[in-house]
């Protein structure tokens, strides 16, 4: 009887054992899963725009900013300081300003990157001026070495709408950058802002 119960005893441990081993075995992915592995990864993937954008924005720079708020008045002069750093692999470019406005400190942080999924530079920015964020999306005309990124925020003038601006960053040379950005008043677009980067040495 005991080498029965022995024998017993060792079937259902080999049993249990197999029954264990093809639990840890992963079923094999289907045909879905198998696409949406790979969608996730086209989605992920450093590419071409990623180290375009690094190569165009890393670095620290010095800036210059005139601001106007009224088109027919001389502008608002002041320097600041922009870093600007790829991070999370190269997927995004995130900015660090800082400055003055009206004699003010003034800080801002932002994203720049490529969406693959949806084939477009996208941009993201918030200050010390707002609690929201402008949120943008855009292109890159390589005969201009130009960005043009199409903004829109929470408009402090009217609350719950939106207000669009236009970006444009040139890429002047590895060493110099000026981005202007444009509103709509009054039916007309009119420049409000200019910043001139120096690469910091």
């Amino acid at each position: 009887m005991q080498v029965r119960h022995a024998s017993l005893v060792a079937v259902l441990v080999a049993a249990l054992c197999s029954a264990s081993a093809s639990a840890a075995e992963p079923p094999a992915p289907t045909a879905e899963q198998q696409a949406m592995m790979k969608a996730w990864e086209k989605a992920g993937k450093v590419g071409a725009e990623h180290a375009q954008l690094a190569q165009h924005l890393a670095g620290t720079w010095t800036t210059r900013q005139s601001m106007w708020m009224d088109e027919k008045a001389p502008p608002q002069v002041s320097s600041g300081k922009a870093v600007q750093t790829a991070i999370l692999g190269g997927r995004q470019i995130r900015i660090d300003f800082t400055g003055q406005f009206e004699g003010q400190p003034f800080e801002g942080t932002g994203l720049m990157g490529y969406d693959n999924v949806a084939g477009r530079y996208v941009s993201l920015w918030t200050d010390t001026m707002i609690t929201g964020f402008m949120i943008g999306h855009g292109t890159y005309d390589a005969g201009k070495r130009t960005y043009t990124i199409h903004n829109e925020m929470s408009d402090p003038m009217h609350p719950g709408k939106a207000w669009p601006t236009r970006e444009v960053l040139q890429v002047v040379d590895k060493d110099h950058l000026v981005q202007e950005m444009f509103e709509t008043r009054g039916g007309k677009e009119v420049r409000t802002l200019r910043i001139e980067y120096t690469r910091a040495r």
